[in-house]
């Protein structure tokens, strides 16, 4: 199953950015060839390019907060396995104090003179070519251990932000109830009621060959079903589609 996420808000989908671009950080970061470790310092720019437009910080501190204030009334509360929650408070506790006890996330990084003029290189195209900065491509030719080693210590100002988004979307994620639905001739809507979500998660067997195109508010969501084949736009289908919704709110 291919799985789509929709945000309802603008926080909600900052924490789906900064996964998105975590996930191919630490993916590039490992052992590899230099042109991984590239596309590695890239992504780290894109993460801090994307903490500097929002508070990201902020948001996710008290998201947690409110979360561990919520799990906190279920201690003792009957049906509850009281091992599991205190598992997950003391992990709440640890991902928010690291959170809490570093600066602006990333500033070090900010702060590294070589960086800061790798990064404006970066934002030129073909900027990193030796030509234009040989200490970069010195670096480049560095150790593939060494490579690694810088990688790991410019990506260790990042992870406390990391660790607490990943949290925040796992609990979100886990809220939601996941079902069977059916989009007749291509498409569903469904109101809401007033009810407030946060995050719409679909699921769609690829074997289908098609994806979803989501509009969701406050009020309803809707989701047409479109394929695309060659050079064509995308164009919405007229058959049922069978798939599976979730719906999360914290």
């Amino acid at each position: 199953m291919i799985l789509y996420e929709y945000p309802f808000n603008e926080r909600v989908r900052a924490y789906l950015r900064l996964e998105y671009l975590f996930d191919r950080l630490f993916y590039f970061a490992r052992e590899g060839d230099a042109r991984h470790h590239q596309i590695a310092v890239a992504t780290l720019f894109d993460v801090l390019d994307a903490t500097e437009r929002t508070d990201t910080k902020t948001a996710v501190l008290q998201d947690l907060e409110r979360q561990r204030v919520a799990l906190s009334a279920l201690r003792d509360h009957p049906g509850v396995a009281q091992d599991a929650l205190e598992g997950m408070l003391v992990e709440m506790e640890r991902t928010v104090g690291a959170l809490t006890a570093q600066g602006r996330a990333g500033q070090p990084l900010r702060e590294n003179e070589w960086l800061v003029s790798l990064r404006g290189r970066l934002a030129v195209p073909g900027g990193a070519t030796q030509v234009d900065m040989p200490s970069y491509h010195a670096w480049q030719h560095k150790p593939e251990p060494d490579r690694c080693a810088d990688l790991q210590l410019w990506m260790a100002a990042l992870r406390p932000l990391n660790d607490a988004v990943t949290m925040a979307l796992r609990l979100l994620r886990e809220s939601g109830r996941r079902g069977d639905i059916l989009a007749e001739q291509g498409a569903y809507q469904q109101m809401l009621a007033g009810k407030l979500f946060q995050l719409l998660r679909v699921w769609i067997d690829p074997a289908q060959g098609v994806f979803p195109e989501i509009s969701a508010n406050k009020y309803m969501i809707w989701i047409r079903f479109s394929q695309q084949d060659g050079d064509a736009k995308p164009q919405q289908v007229a058959r049922d589609i069978g798939f599976q919704m979730s719906l999360c709110s914290t």
